[in-house]
């Protein structure tokens, strides 16, 4: 039987990746994404390979997400994998001058969109004994640097939230996995530096990045493990990037 796939965050990025390689596979697909025109665009060129079923959604808000799931036809309501993806960066200012707006929208997609999909869908997974939890985390959560500091704190959060649903679901047929990519080449940077492209391609340069096709095998890899096997979290970077040395900062008395 094929499984069904709903990916958050499906319209471009780690999320469209995901989908076409799910969609290789035979799976069953649900997508969704804020971005309306990208998505069914996406729906079109998967319908030519497996069942796909497409929905504009903004997961920051409650009321959406549980309308959404409650809302699926009775032959989708059986989700197999959830692959959590939507998320962002928004600015790389030190915190004494970020903008708290973007720090509100970061915690709000990063932690509350994901809390709120996996609320949603937890329950028919537990009652079904049967499931597989994807949540897409950051290096930034387990490594600091400058101007990381709200997208560090959201994906720390990923990372303790991914554990701390393991220790919930001791004992149920349930896996949950959190994938932490480094630096990639997406529209993540053009998204972090609010649409800025040559800011955004700065970062690239001269550097052989992730992309997300990378991530998307790693993803679909994980969900294709038996299914008494877990992969607590997979933490991948490109060959070029490596955790940097200690900062010091040595100023003269």
């Amino acid at each position: 039987m094929s499984l069904t796939v709903l990916i958050t965050g499906a319209s471009s990025g780690f999320g469209e990746a995901c989908a076409h390689h799910f969609a290789a596979q035979g799976a069953r697909l649900i997508i969704c994404a804020r971005r309306a025109e990208r998505l069914q665009s996406l729906a079109h060129k998967l319908s030519e390979t497996c069942d796909v079923l497409a929905e504009a959604l903004d997961v920051r808000h409650k009321e959406s997400v549980f309308q959404f799931v409650e809302n699926l036809p009775e032959d989708w309501r059986q989700i197999d994998v959830l692959v959590n993806n939507a998320g962002l960066a928004l600015g790389l200012d030190p915190a004494d001058k970020a903008s708290l707006d973007d720090w509100d929208t970061m915690i709000d997609t990063n932690i509350k969109g994901l809390n709120y999909m996996t609320r949603a869908l937890l329950p028919g997974m537990v009652e079904r004994n049967r499931g597989h939890i994807i949540n897409i985390g950051s290096i930034a959560g387990s490594y600091a640097y400058p101007g990381g500091n709200a997208y560090g704190g959201t994906k720390a959060y990923v990372q303790q939230f991914s554990r701390n649903l393991r220790a919930d679901l001791i004992g149920k047929n349930i896996r949950v996995t959190n994938i932490e990519p480094g630096l990639a080449e997406t529209e993540f940077s053009v998204v972090r530096f609010h649409g800025d492209i040559e800011k955004a391609q700065n970062v690239y340069q001269n550097v052989h990045p992730l992309f997300a096709d990378d991530i998307a095998r790693t993803v679909v890899w994980a969900s294709n493990q038996p299914e008494h096997v877990n992969i607590n979290s997979i933490e991948v970077m490109p060959t070029c990037q490596a955790w940097g040395p200690l900062a010091v900062s040595q100023q003269a008395d």
